[in-house]
């Protein structure tokens, strides 16, 4: 009874798992099929394979490469991903470690602009990047970013921190380290898994991003990927679907790489609320 309660447990779990993954696997098996038979094979194993959609849709229909598109968006993300990382943590180590005037009113804000969509302030950020002078550059993209702008993550760290003892950053502190030197040497190796959740999320949405370059981009030589895949689509004409998805499973490649090479510290930096005994 035994063996064949968990043989229906695995073939559930294996038929959902399957459920869920189908549009994945239809996606990688329709970038291996020509335009006519997407529409004509709804299935997922193409009836004769080929390589043209992955050959046609990196060259695109600009005078750039889809290696240029792929080039812009690791432009976009490294800096954006150090800079949370560095001020995400500056800001919750603050905030979690310190007291000073106002931090209760200031906390208070913090938490105000997680319930904030982002739509309404995309015209006031438009407005100051513009006076700025930074439109049509990766600017507007990283600098927020560089100062602690994501203030789910720095509720995040700060939560993490908090279940953290102070015993070491005290022992610390008798043996002569200021608050800099805390934070580098002991509070940021404690932190790790967490940060690197905080990296990868961030790593993941701004691969997804589409409405942020496409406010403030506007030379297509500094496209990321996002943007990139919607050129190949035309509402005037007809377009190469099997193109669209051959490009769409190589955008899916990086994140996916990523986050399988962090997996076990991002489930370790969610469910982890303290430090091992």
């Amino acid at each position: 009874m035994h063996a064949i309660s968990s043989a229906v447990r695995y073939a559930l779990l294996a038929g959902v798992g399957f459920l869920m993954l189908y549009p994945l696997i239809w996606l990688i098996g329709a970038s291996f099929k020509t335009n006519s038979e997407i529409f004509a094979n709804p299935g997922f194993i193409p009836s004769e394979p080929t390589l043209n959609g992955y050959i046609d849709g990196w060259r695109t229909s600009t005078p750039y490469t889809f290696a240029t598109f792929f080039w812009n968006t690791f432009l976009i993300i490294l800096p954006k991903t150090i800079g949370t990382a560095i001020s995400c943590a500056a800001v919750a180590y603050g905030f979690a470690r310190f007291e000073f005037p106002g931090k209760r009113i200031l906390f208070a804000t913090l938490i105000a602009t997680l319930l904030l969509p982002n739509v309404v302030t995309r015209i006031p950020q438009y407005l100051l990047f513009r006076d700025l002078g930074w439109l049509d550059s990766f600017l507007p993209l990283w600098v927020p970013s560089a100062f602690a702008g994501d203030a789910f993550f720095v509720f995040m760290l700060i939560q993490f921190l908090r279940a953290i003892p102070r015993d070491m950053e005290e022992a610390a502190r008798v043996d002569g380290a200021n608050t800099l030197q805390t934070l580098i040497y002991i509070v940021v190796p404690m932190l790790a898994p967490a940060l690197i959740s905080v990296c990868l999320f961030q790593f993941i949405w701004t691969m997804n991003d589409f409405l942020g370059p496409l406010i403030y981009l506007s030379s297509v030589d500094k496209y990321p990927i996002s943007l990139a895949l919607k050129l190949s689509i035309d509402t005037t004409e007809a377009f190469q679907w099997n193109r669209i998805l051959a490009m769409s499973v190589l955008a899916l490649v990086p994140a996916l790489t990523v986050f399988f090479l962090a997996q076990k510290y991002f489930i370790e930096g969610i469910s982890t609320g303290g430090v091992k005994g």
